[in-house]
């Protein structure tokens, strides 16, 4: 998209001499009219302010980008204005954001809303993410001059023609596997443009691989950046070639620093095996590791709890309403077969796959095996969620040391990868599973199990609010997973009642973002404000990974208000004794509700769900007086 085709030197206005937002709005939006691009300049600016009331749109670096979608605007445009004095009563994205002198105003019509309006807004940020360019801008004398910096560089980067033939490749990849991916991969072939170094990026995310390197350009590459919160997939393509390693935010802090780095380093050529060459400074620290490593194993389980959840919720569900009790207790029945495939992806599946993927991103495909069988013997010695992760823990690192210290070299590469290394780490992590380090993992889950179990009868409600606590605590991290572990176990001994409640309260968090992003939007970022479309979806689906983002940017204010109403969600449903054999079949889970004994009861359904809103209530006020505080103290400062 070309910037300078999207508007004119009549849509320019320099040095102007503008006292508040309102008046840069209107003048701006006066041009627009003037110019033939909106038919209507109120009903246009009343959309403008709708947006504006949304969140703040000074996104900092003297920059705001106000926009609006509006069915009075005929063609895709934007105005631009700079100004003489900063203009104060500009809301900032955050407390450190500068006045607003530079203005972008976009004006786009509603039925492209979507792609036209998102293209623009990225294609504009993108484009002034440059604090030299703004300055430039903000000198400028006449309209052409404006409009010419503006353009400069307007080539992509496939028609690009660089003075070398140098390539260096990026990887990017972030939990969510959304928004930090792509804005990393920008930022980096942004930074190689500028320093005419070809770069091209991978986006391993939410879609999967996206952009994948073709076997010329891997061959041709003279290093590689992986800039990445996750294990990269399929990193074995990617031997020999030298490499940096750095969280998923550096690129877009820092894009020009790491391909100047990545081009040192690539000065040491390749090496016969993966990672011979690799950047000496960057090593990820043991927390840095066990958090991709944790956060790598839960991101492969999900899919498994999601599946076999509902397939469980079906066939029960189907056994229920069509009578079919015999079937379902009826050996190899087909009934009876739904059932022992939906157990299976639960409970034999569930943790060998986490240990696997923890040994994974550890220790990259030869962790596989090990992780794998460290999983297995988590099972066999019943300990569990938590033998899961020491299992998968215990593959990775061994598997990480064998590697270091026996190598085959080029010529034996085959043999270590597909037979030394399996076998030996498989029977090395086995045997200690199995007889060293499991043991003692099973007393523990077993005595944490018991703990808990103990907890019930008379402080039955303190283990409703415990459960509701540990779930709100860490949106699906190890806390959550070992009250969801619990809750399993419970449920496998016949007591449906904690998962009852680590149901209901998964939904607390997802409503709750949905909540005050839609009732207080100006509290919150424009990413936080998108997210809160979609996490009630995901809440539904009993999901609360959604979100961490939010959670991520001021955890002790929002994951205070999530765990207060998830403990009063926990501790109803302890209290009134309802009980949820069908894991992971999100609202569904009202259909297959048991209370005072009876299976699929309507009213413990309805009273199940009203816990989950009493609770999202509690968080979503205590949040909005919390977040209120704090916007109240940025906006005096």
């Amino acid at each position: 998209m070309n910037l300078k085709k999207l508007t004119n030197e009549d849509l320019v206005i320099l040095k102007a001499d503008y006292k508040s937002k309102q008046e840069a709005l209107e003048a701006l939006a006066e041009k627009l009219y003037e110019s033939g691009k909106i038919s209507d300049k109120e009903g246009y600016l009343k959309d403008v302010e709708a947006r504006e009331k949304q969140g703040a749109t000074n996104v900092g670096m003297k920059l705001a980008i106000p926009h609006g979608k509006s069915a009075f605007v005929l063609e895709p445009c934007f105005a631009a204005a700079t100004v003489k004095t900063p203009i104060k009563d500009w809301e900032k994205i955050d407390e450190t954001s500068e006045d607003a002198e530079l203005i972008f105003l976009i004006a786009v019509p509603d039925s492209q809303a979507g792609s036209t309006h998102i293209e623009i807004l990225t294609k504009l940020t993108s484009k002034l993410a440059d604090e030299e360019l703004i300055e430039k801008l903000l000198k400028a004398d006449n309209e052409k001059k404006f409009l010419e910096l503006l353009s400069e560089d307007e080539i992509k980067e496939d028609e690009k023609n660089f003075d070398t033939e140098r390539l260096i490749l990026g990887v990017t990849a972030c939990p969510a596997g959304i928004a930090h991916t792509y804005m990393a991969a920008e930022s980096l072939e942004k930074a190689g443009r500028k320093l005419n170094v070809k770069v091209r990026t991978e986006k391993q995310g939410a879609n999967g691989i996206e952009g994948r390197f073709t076997n010329e350009e891997l061959a041709k590459a003279e290093a590689v950046i992986f800039a990445a919160e996750v294990a990269v997939k399929e990193k074995e393509r990617f031997a020999g070639i030298p490499s940096i390693e750095v969280p998923v935010a550096e690129p877009i802090k820092n894009g020009e620093g790491l391909i100047k780095k990545a081009l040192e380093i690539a000065k040491k050529g390749r090496s016969v095996y993966a990672g011979a060459v690799q950047e000496p400074e960057r090593k990820l620290s043991f927390r840095e590791e066990s958090k991709r490593a944790i956060l790598t194993g839960i991101s492969y389980i999900v899919p498994l709890i999601v599946a076999g959840g509902m397939l469980l919720a079906i066939a029960t569900l189907m056994k229920q309403t069509l009578h079919l009790e015999a079937l379902w207790d009826q050996e190899n029945s087909w009934l009876w077969m739904y059932r022992k495939l939906s157990g299976g992806l639960l409970g034999t599946l569930m943790v060998p796959v986490l240990a696997a993927y923890i040994s994974f991103s550890i220790s990259d495909k030869p962790g596989l095996a090990p992780g794998f069988a460290a999983g297995f013997a988590a099972n066999l010695i019943n300990s569990g969620f938590l033998g899961g992760l020491v299992g998968g823990f215990l593959a990775g690192y061994i598997m990480k040391w064998i590697k270091a210290n026996i190598k085959g070299g080029k010529t034996l590469a085959g043999f270590f990868n597909f037979f030394l290394y399996p076998v030996v780490g498989t029977f090395v992590v086995g045997t200690l599973m199995m007889f060293v380090v499991g043991k003692p993992v099973a007393w523990l889950n077993t005595a944490l199990t018991d703990w808990l179990n103990a907890m019930q009868g008379a402080n039955a409600i303190v283990l409703g609010a415990i459960i509701g606590a540990m779930v709100s605590f860490d949106l699906g991290g190890p806390v959550n997973k070992a009250a969801y572990a619990f809750c399993l176990g419970a449920m496998g001994n016949g007591n449906l009642v904690p998962y009852a409640a680590f149901a209901s309260v998964k939904m607390v968090s997802a409503f709750t973002t949905t909540l005050v992003t839609k009732l207080k939007p100006h509290y919150f970022l424009e990413e936080e404000r998108e997210l809160g479309n979609s996490t009630w979806i995901l809440g539904l689906a009993g999901i609360t990974e959604g979100a961490i983002p939010v959670a991520l940017n001021d955890p002790f204010r929002v994951l205070g208000a999530f765990v207060a109403g998830s403990m009063v969600t926990g501790a109803m449903v302890v209290y009134f004794k309802l009980g949820l054999g069908v894991p992971g079949a999100g609202i569904l889970s009202m259909l297959f509700m048991n209370m005072d004994g009876a299976e699929s009861s309507i009213a413990g359904g309805i009273l199940w769900l009203i816990a989950a809103l009493i609770g999202t209530v509690i968080s979503t006020v205590l949040l909005l007086i919390l977040k209120g505080h704090k916007y109240k103290k940025s906006i005096s400062k």
